[in-house]
């Protein structure tokens, strides 16, 4: 498969480049991306939540009541979940949500990801390109000649460089990654993958 490199104005440089078949063109493993996308979401979790529980709370231990002859429930602390400002019965904990998944999976996963991406002709290849200084009005111009300002679209770099990811840090619609970070979920959740013309070459041998 070869895909025509653009320039930062959208027209053809009248070089191509040559998509390798055993990363941009394999039959997708659905299982592969759903495993891979729920490993992602689920280490971004922090899991810092927290309540306090009966033997947190702050109050005296005596008991706040006669056992028996008052009609009603038998209580012997303040801090009994039933009563307003007790314990929390069975809250949240701080717990690690991270999940384990094997590289030859994750590797597959982002194989699959990437060649769904060549089959709906939405990969987009773009030549080397950097900004003087940051400045986000460049970058929408570079989106718009591209046709993709109205998209979800995301950005690979072949190295990073910190004037681009500046460019396009106020623009909610694009995200910039370089070929070492590059993951499913962000392949899956664009609807426009921008590849820069090295960033090829990085992609292929991290996946090879």
């Amino acid at each position: 498969m070869e895909i025509a490199v653009l320039d930062i104005k959208g027209k053809k440089t009248g070089r191509k480049v040559k998509l390798s078949k055993s990363i941009f063109q394999i039959e997708p493993n659905d299982h592969a991306l759903y495993l891979d996308v729920k490993q992602h979401l689920a280490n971004k979790r922090q899991g810092t939540h927290k309540v306090k529980e009966r033997g947190e709370i702050t109050g005296s231990t005596r008991k706040i009541k006669k056992q028996k002859g008052t009609g009603t429930a038998r209580a012997g602390s303040i801090k009994n979940p039933l009563f307003r400002g007790g314990g929390r019965v069975f809250g949240p904990r701080v717990r690690d949500y991270s999940q384990k998944l094997n590289k030859k999976v994750k590797r597959l996963a982002r194989k699959s990801a990437l060649s769904i991406k060549a089959k709906d002709n939405c990969i987009i290849i773009i030549e080397d390109f950097t900004f003087d200084s940051p400045k986000t009005s460049n970058y929408i111009k570079i989106l718009k000649s591209l046709g993709i300002e109205d998209k979800k679209s995301l950005l690979v770099l072949a190295e990073p460089n910190n004037n681009v990811y500046l460019s396009s840090r106020n623009f909610n619609n694009s995200d910039i990654v370089t070929c070492s970070e590059l993951n499913t979920y962000k392949i899956m959740n664009s609807s426009s993958l921008v590849i820069s013309e090295r960033a090829v070459t990085g992609i292929e041998e991290k996946l090879n």
